[in-house]
């Protein structure tokens, strides 16, 4: 019973959501550069939509015009459906450079019938290695979910239709990087990455089943764009007029989400994974997740 209540409580703030974005959303053609995939990438309902595709010969992308840092990021997308095995869609943050900066959500198609794999992982000066992975409890493939990250000085949230899935707080006081000194554009794309994508790369794209198309929707970014090392915002540290996503933190409601999903739909924890990691885990994994 509280599973299910727990169900219809996520489809409800979904909707909410859902609602909120339409209000407040951008648009691809002001917003958005589509970078690559000659034609595979088109923006549809006057600037709301924007679809990826997928071939054998090249997959397709789009950053943002703006880079930004520290911001609220939202995007609504439906996954490529049915057959996805081999196929990644993504939603990111990124700086350029060898020391980068990134903040992820890798979307890993499956076999029909079987669950894509949400990855995440966050980058800093060029390290990531903080990969955590679930399930979602919907099908991403019939209709359009909400995908956020919040990234603040304090932490970097995961939400997905607005409940939070995972948390990476900011540690450097014992000696954790934490990315707050690159600004970041957002990126989007679809490519093949049968190679390690789908059951660790045993089962291959099936391009009979191609093209295969994401749909983005509802863009909207609300965050400090940088501009000549100039940035838009007053200083962040300033609680006057703060924006939410400046000083966001879990609530007890988020605490309890937040295990949910984590002890319900969470399948890999980098900070659970001694095999990988013999020598012992990063220093933050034995810190309080909120």
């Amino acid at each position: 019973m509280a599973s299910k209540f727990s169900s219809t409580l996520l489809l409800l703030l979904s909707i909410l959501m859902s609602i909120q974005l339409l209000v407040s959303a951008g648009n691809f053609y002001k917003d958005v550069d589509i970078t690559w995939g000659e034609g595979r990438g088109k923006i549809q309902e006057g600037g709301r939509g924007l679809a990826l595709s997928l071939d054998k010969l090249s997959g397709s992308g789009f950053q943002s015009k703006n880079e930004f840092l520290f911001g609220r990021f939202d995007m609504q997308i439906k996954l490529v459906p049915a057959n996805s095995a081999g196929t990644v869609t993504t939603f990111f943050l990124s700086s350029q450079g060898e020391g980068h900066d990134e903040i992820d959500f890798e979307f890993l198609g499956n076999v029909s019938g079987q669950p894509y794999t949400i990855h995440t992982n966050v980058y800093t000066q060029g390290k990531g290695n903080k990969e955590q992975q679930f399930h979602l409890w919907f099908d991403p493939t019939t209709a359009f979910h909400t995908y956020t990250i919040v990234w603040n000085p304090h932490r970097i949230v995961f939400l997905v239709d607005n409940s939070p899935i995972r948390v990476f707080n900011n540690h450097e006081s014992i000696g954790i990087p934490f990315p707050k000194s690159q600004a970041m554009k957002v990126y989007c794309s679809l490519w093949n990455a049968d190679e390690w994508a789908t059951q660790g790369g045993r089962v291959k794209t099936d391009w009979a089943l191609a093209p295969f198309t994401a749909y983005y929707r509802n863009i909207n970014i609300d965050g400090c764009a940088v501009s000549s090392g100039t940035s838009s915002c007053k200083s962040i540290g300033s609680t006057n007029n703060a924006k939410p996503w400046q000083t966001h933190e879990l609530d007890g409601k988020g605490r309890n989400r937040l295990r949910w999903v984590q002890s319900k739909h969470m399948v890999y924890n980098y900070c659970a994974d001694s095999k990988r990691f013999p020598q012992g885990f990063s220093a933050e994994c034995k810190s309080s997740r909120f």
